[in-house]
């Protein structure tokens, strides 16, 4: 019998995965390469666990449940004996990847889904060993993945599409908002639209329009509030397609169409400016902490979330 969720790899985003799998009802094993690791993982996992109890995500029952749910292993030959379905959520790097896919294509039966957390890989790549590359699919959880509810279902050029039907299907289960996206291509949906927002907002900068802080603003206290209920192709059937039309005639001729990443970013890079992690960026974090920027990133999330639910019922 197959009775539950294996998730190989149990860092930052396999330990948050792992705890959705369990808070949506499902027995999850987590596997690593060591009792260090799986234990880390574990206890990271009840962390999000907790972290969505305390904030009224889930129910004093429904973390009860799910900390029982959760289970380690070092051995993913057995735990792959009974699972139903597989999350790969180790190192980005391709050649890692497709020896593990290989690994798991061979023990696993056909009828069970394979998948990767993957950023920025292709699906079609990471199953480029499998014999059975049809069952494999991205789903991509967002970071940090015991909050934000988008998971990004890629197909890549050998999947079944029944297969990713099936596995968006069991995520709405989980508490997620999972998207379908039928083509395998680099920034998968919602990075490529990201991707656009940060060239121009570089541009922005670069130019002198505007300083990093305010195109921030800008952009946290306009556009995103009304992101969560209200996307910009709903915006634009509400506006009407023919002012979207106007605006665009209008507007795109004179912003960013590179199709390199920016002189200025990469100037920053080499000038030692990498972000927070170095003290500078696009702000002087000598007096900034990136931990409380993160911090109220997440507090937001969560009422985000909260307000969206209520919002949606």
């Amino acid at each position: 019998m197959r009775d539950h969720v294996m998730v190989v790899g149990c860092g930052m985003m396999g330990s948050g995965i792992g705890a959705m799998s369990a808070l949506a009802g499902n027995r999850t094993l987590l596997v690593d390469v060591d009792e260090a690791h799986v234990s880390s993982g574990l206890k990271k996992a009840l962390d999000c666990i907790e972290i969505r109890r305390a904030n009224g995500l889930n129910t004093d029952n429904e973390a009860q449940l799910a900390s029982s749910l959760l289970e380690t292993s070092t051995d993913m030959a057995a735990g792959a004996g009974s699972a139903f379905l597989v999350i790969e959520a180790i190192i980005e790097k391709v050649e890692a990847k497709q020896d593990l896919f290989a690994k798991l294509d061979e023990i696993l039966p056909a009828e069970v889904p394979i998948c990767s957390n993957t950023s920025g890989l292709r699906i079609t790549d990471i199953s480029a060993k499998c014999k059975r590359p049809e069952r494999t699919v991205t789903t991509h959880f967002w970071l940090p993945a015991h909050l934000v509810p988008l998971v990004e279902v890629v197909m890549g050029d050998r999947t079944d599409e029944s297969v990713a039907v099936k596995v968006r299907d069991m995520l709405k289960t989980w508490k997620k908002s999972p998207v379908l996206v039928k083509r395998d291509l680099p920034g998968q949906l919602a990075n490529r639209v990201f991707q656009a927002i940060i060239r121009e907002s570089i541009d922005i900068v670069s130019s002198g329009l505007a300083s990093a802080e305010d195109v921030d603003t800008a952009i946290a206290a306009g556009m995103a509030m009304r992101f969560p209920v209200w996307g910009p192709l709903m915006h634009l059937d509400a506006i009407g397609t023919d002012l979207g039309l106007s605006v665009q005639e209008t507007v795109l001729p004179s912003i960013c169409a590179d199709k390199t990443a920016s002189p200025y970013i990469k100037s920053m890079v080499a000038q030692g400016d990498l972000g927070a992690k170095t003290g500078k960026g696009f702000y002087d974090w000598s007096d900034r902490s990136i931990a409380d920027a993160m911090a109220r990133r997440d507090r937001f999330i969560i009422e985000s979330v909260k307000l969206v639910d209520k919002v949606k019922s």
